[in-house]
């Protein structure tokens, strides 16, 4: 037997014991297995946005006084915990459907589909969010063509991208990886030469951005947590290509874990090198501060750069894999017969849910027409927060109290760290406003009622969970 044959071997193996694995939770493989473990941390990586900062870096900046490097250290670790709990999640269930799978696998059936129809919330309406981003930023670079237009033209594109397959986003996702990458490296390279050897902004490396004690307290920190934990929302997407991944059950949570601390080093490094070129915040216009420090320590051209690489990176990348996360969970749910049954279409060749791709594309194009960026911002907030608790609650249950893992380690892991998880979010969701309540709250209620009649009044349970369980 030839070495080339030994491998295929080994991959039908590992495709076999997948489908063994999938099968355990009463459902049959219809997605194509094809990602490796970088494959989801660049996924991940461009889901958070690499390059995040440089259109909200004068509001975190402002709000933080200064000190944003701050915000994103506290903000990631905040997230760290919640990020623990996916982990935990994925290895017991490696299947599709992120949040709704994991609570209904680790509370029941009908808490899970509550969790799903609140993280819908943040999945089908952040794409719409970024596309209408977009169209005003392109508009602004060439008002010829309207907002509707450019975000047309971007909503098409990543459509065929996502129906044509997995394996096509992926090379997609590693090309704007490197362009990012790339950008990053010019930002904080070109940065610190304009400091360190030009003498230009702070003139020095300082721990100013980081630490001023007569600023920071527990109300700052507090303050400062609301304001950063939601620039990480995204992790959580690489939970929803289970599916299509090779050993989901490791290479998911190891993925998690990577991409958030890759992205939470990135965004300190950016951050930090625009505060020590321009330290005056306060002289800092809030809406294009990270372009104007940049400018000003590399030129007009690299503003103009920039400000392409974003447009492309969130038109492209960031929305590209926001509508392949956003299908994945309805085709996860719509499965379970608890969503239309249309959305679990599966594309005969390319072996891709292109019905929910297509119906995302749709619903982007519609909210970006309808609502204003405030507005679907209030939706994604509320419905990634509130999920996010409720699985470290399902953690909590699954492990502590009905699997009883309580010495030692599994202490820590699955009573302490959940609770610390749970505990930082809730202080984030007890600081929206009422609007934002109000809205996510008609939106509970709406989900309620929906599930109430799918179920029966919550006495019918998924076939696949009852094949697995009963």
């Amino acid at each position: 037997m030839t070495d080339s044959e030994n491998v295929n071997l080994s991959d039908e193996a590992q495709l076999n014991q997948d489908a063994r694995h999938l099968e355990r939770f009463g459902y049959q493989p219809q997605l194509k297995r094809v990602l490796s473990l970088w494959d989801l941390t660049v996924y991940g990586l461009l889901f958070m946005v690499i390059i995040a900062p440089h259109s909200i870096y004068g509001f975190v900046n402002a709000d933080s006084r200064g000190m944003a490097p701050f915000v994103y250290l506290v903000g990631f670790t905040a997230m760290f915990f919640t990020a623990l709990s996916y982990c935990r999640m994925s290895r017991r269930f490696p299947i599709a459907g992120s949040v709704y799978s994991y609570v209904q696998h680790g509370i029941n059936p009908h808490v899970g589909f509550i969790a799903g129809w609140l993280i819908l919330l943040d999945y089908v309406f952040v794409p719409g969010l970024l596309y209408l981003l977009v169209g005003v930023w392109c508009e602004e670079l060439y008002s010829g063509i309207p907002i509707w237009g450019w975000i047309l033209f971007f909503i098409v594109i990543n459509t065929v991208i996502n129906i044509r397959g997995i394996e096509f986003t992926a090379k997609t996702d590693f090309v704007f990886f490197i362009v990012e990458i790339g950008i990053v490296l010019a930002i904080v390279i070109g940065g610190l030469m304009y400091v360190l050897g030009d003498g230009g902004g702070a003139g020095r490396l300082t721990i100013d951005p980081f630490y001023q004690p007569d600023r920071i307290n527990f109300a700052f920190i507090a303050t400062a947590c609301s304001i950063a934990a939601l620039n990480y929302l995204g992790f959580d997407g690489i939970s929803t290509l289970a599916e299509e991944t090779h050993k989901p059950e490791r290479n998911v949570g190891w993925a998690i874990l990577i991409a958030l601390a890759i992205i939470g080093t990135v965004f300190l490094a950016q951050t930090y090198v625009a505060s020590l070129i321009e330290p005056n915040w306060e002289k800092l216009n809030p809406e294009t501060a990270f372009f104007d420090v940049m400018e000003k320590a590399l030129g007009h051209g690299f503003r103009v750069l920039l400000l392409v690489v974003n447009i492309l990176a969130v038109g492209i990348a960031n929305t590209l894999n926001a509508q392949a996360a956003c299908s994945r969970v309805l085709f996860s749910m719509s499965r379970d017969s608890l969503l239309p049954k249309f959305l679990s279409r599966i594309h005969p060749k390319y072996q891709t849910p292109y019905a929910g791709v297509t119906f995302i594309g749709a619903l982007s194009m519609a909210c970006a027409l309808i609502f204003t960026v405030d507005g679907l911002a209030r939706l994604v907030n509320f419905g990634a927060i509130t999920s996010f608790i409720m699985l470290n609650f399902a953690v909590f249950w699954f492990f502590f109290v009905l699997e009883k893992q309580r010495g030692g380690l599994a202490f820590v892991r699955y009573l302490l760290f959940p609770a610390i998880g749970a505990g930082i979010l809730i202080y984030v969701w007890t600081g929206f406003d009422w609007l934002t309540q109000a809205v996510g709250f008609g939106w509970l209620a709406v989900g309620l009622v929906v599930g109430y009649v799918k179920t029966n009044g919550y006495k019918e349970v998924p076939e696949a969970f009852k094949k697995a369980y009963m």
